[in-house]
């Protein structure tokens, strides 16, 4: 039969297996599956009370104004070639007010926005054409995809 040796090696073997569980017996982990714990972030406001913080859109920084007040993203023609939206290409058929009058934009999806790890993917956007809006403002396209977002002492609180 075995001789003593070669007997406490299966052993071992054996043991060592069960304790690690065999491979076949594991549930199968797909470690591309993507998943996200709750992220929040606090923005502090400036001197004169707005919050500019720096987002990713499409994975570049750009300095934005989060505006609870603007019904939807807004990105400077600027700010929109910056993350890879080649406005000279887009349509502007959209009419929207602005503080400088009526303009006409192009409806655009932004395939990711992130400040500080609260993350939005897909958001509705808009681009205006040159001239009609310096810098990028973050609006309820973004902010109505949060679990919660509030403005209290000074500091904008983003929760997804």
């Amino acid at each position: 039969m075995f001789n003593k040796s070669l007997r406490s090696s299966l052993a071992l073997a054996l043991f060592l297996t069960i304790t690690a569980g065999l491979p076949t017996l594991r549930p199968a982990v797909n470690a591309t599956t993507p998943f996200q714990l709750m992220a929040m972030t606090e923005i502090k406001g400036g001197q004169n009370g707005h919050y500019v913080v720096k987002a990713f859109i499409n994975n570049q920084a750009i300095t934005v104004l989060v505006d609870t007040g603007a019904s939807a993203v807004a990105l400077s023609a600027h700010d929109a070639e910056q993350v890879g939206l080649h406005p000279g290409l887009l349509t502007y058929n959209v009419t929207v007010a602005t503080a400088n009058g009526t303009v006409k934009a192009a409806r655009v999806k932004l395939d990711k926005v992130e400040i500080d790890g609260v993350r939005v993917d897909d958001v509705d956007a808009l681009v205006l054409p040159e001239g009609a809006l310096t810098g990028t403002l973050l609006g309820m396209t973004f902010l109505s995809r949060l679990s919660s977002f509030t403005s209290e002492g000074g500091k904008l609180t983003l929760k997804n």
